[in-house]
C-alpha cells in the first residue's frame, strides 16, 4: 500500500520535519464519502422541490422581470451567487452579482426598481445581506431567497424562499461551507436551465454570448468562412482525362476534384478523390486513355455556403468522407468552393 508524507519546512531550525502519512485508503475513503454525501443532498433537494411552490413562483416572477437579475451573496455563497449570474447570463437572463458589503458602500445605485434580487445565505442571517433589505425594499425590488433555513429573517423578508437544507456539510467537522454551497450551485444551474428553456434560448443565441472560446467558434462558424474558393478550388471539366485530373488534385492539395459540365458555368457532374485513386489502381492496369467522367462518383454529396461548419463535419462524418463540395444551394448545383477535414481542424471545428 502506497504511504504519502507530507513535509514541511521549519524556518527556525531550518530542518525537515515528516508529518501523519496520509494512506491511499483514507484518501480515497474521504474523497468517496465527500461525494457521495454532496450527491444525496442533490437528490433530497430534487426531491423536494415538487413538496411546494416556492421554485416554480421563483421561475415565474424572474420571467415576467423587466430588468436584470442581481446575485448577492457573502463569503463562499458570494462565490455561488456569482457563477450563478454568469451562468443566467450566458443562457439568456440579464444577470450579474453584487458583493453586499460593497453594495451598502455605494453598489446598490447599480439595482434598478425593475430588477429582481435572488439573496443567497445558508442560514438566512448573515449581516451585510440583512442590512441590505431595508434599501432593496424602498426600491420595490423582488426578493427571491435561497437559505438552508426556512425560518430565518431573510427567509421570511423575502417574496419567495427557496429551502436548500442540507443534513450535513461534507466536512468532517461539519463546518466548511461544501454540501451547502454544492446544493446552492446545483439549484442555480437548475434556475438557469428553467429559464432558457421557456425563454427558448437557441443553440444560436448561446453561440452569440460565447464568441470567443472555442465553443462559440464552433457555433458561429459557417461554410463559407472555412471554403477553399475561386482558384483554389480543384475541379475539372467533364472530357478531362484522368491524368489532367490527377494533376489538378495535386496543385491544389485537398485530396480530390470537382468534376463540372464546364470550367465556366461550373456545374457539378461528380468527385474523384484519392482514396477512389487508391481503388482504381486495384482495378487497372493502364490509365492513359481513362476519361474522368467514367470514373468519377456521380452526384456527390454536397453541402451549401451558409449552413454552420459543425453541420458539415457532422455531414462528413456520417458519410465517412475527408472532403466536400459546396454548391450554390440551387437547382443547377453550382460548385462555388470545397474544403476538407483538415480545413476543419484549422478552424479549430474539430
Amino acid at each position: 500500500m502506497k504511504i504519502y508524507y507530507h513535509l514541511a519546512y521549519n524556518t527556525d531550525i531550518k530542518n525537515y520535519f515528516l508529518y501523519i502519512p496520509y494512506m491511499t485508503s483514507k484518501i480515497i475513503t474521504l474523497a468517496q464519502q465527500t461525494l457521495i454525501i454532496e450527491a444525496n443532498a442533490i437528490t433530497a433537494l430534487s426531491k423536494n422541490l415538487s413538496k411546494n411552490t416556492s421554485f416554480e413562483k421563483a421561475i415565474e416572477l424572474l420571467l415576467k422581470c423587466s430588468g436584470k437579475v442581481v446575485l448577492i451573496g457573502m463569503g463562499k455563497s458570494g462565490h455561488i451567487a456569482n457563477k450563478i449570474a454568469a451562468t443566467l447570463a450566458s443562457t439568456g437572463t440579464p444577470s450579474f452579482f453584487i458583493h453586499p458589503a460593497e453594495a451598502s458602500h455605494g453598489d446598490l445605485g447599480m439595482i434598478q426598481e425593475n430588477d429582481t434580487a435572488i439573496l443567497l445565505s445558508n442560514s438566512g442571517e448573515t449581516a451585510e445581506i440583512i442590512c441590505l433589505l431595508p434599501a432593496l425594499k424602498r426600491k420595490k425590488i423582488k426578493l427571491i431567497s435561497i437559505t438552508g433555513n426556512p425560518n430565518s429573517t431573510l427567509s421570511k423578508e423575502s417574496d419567495i424562499n427557496i429551502d436548500v437544507f442540507v443534513e450535513q456539510e461534507a466536512c468532517p467537522h461539519n463546518l466548511a461551507p461544501t454540501t451547502s454551497t454544492t446544493a446552492a450551485l446545483a439549484l442555480g444551474d437548475a434556475i438557469a436551465l428553467c429559464l432558457l428553456d421557456a425563454r427558448g434560448f437557441s443553440v444560436d443565441d448561446f453561440a452569440v454570448s460565447h464568441p470567443g472560446g472555442s465553443l462559440g467558434k464552433k457555433l458561429l462558424t459557417r461554410v463559407k468562412d472555412i471554403m477553399r474558393v475561386n482558384e483554389k478550388i480543384p475541379m475539372v471539366d467533364m472530357n478531362a482525362s484522368l491524368a489532367d485530373a490527377l494533376l489538378e488534385m495535386t496543385q491544389k492539395g485537398l485530396g480530390m476534384t470537382a468534376i463540372v459540365n464546364n470550367l465556366k458555368d461550373k456545374k457539378i457532374l461528380g468527385i474523384f478523390t484519392d482514396g477512389d485513386l487508391r481503388r482504381l489502381i486495384n482495378t487497372s492496369k493502364s490509365f492513359a486513355d481513362i476519361k474522368i467522367i467514367h470514373v468519377m462518383k456521380q452526384s456527390p454529396k454536397t453541402v451549401n455556403a451558409s449552413q454552420m461548419a459543425v453541420d458539415a463535419l457532422n455531414i462528413m462524418e456520417t458519410q465517412s468522407i475527408n472532403q466536400i463540395l459546396v454548391s450554390d444551394g440551387l437547382e443547377n448545383n453550382i460548385l462555388i468552393g470545397a474544403f476538407n477535414m483538415q480545413d476543419l481542424l484549422l478552424a479549430k471545428i474539430v
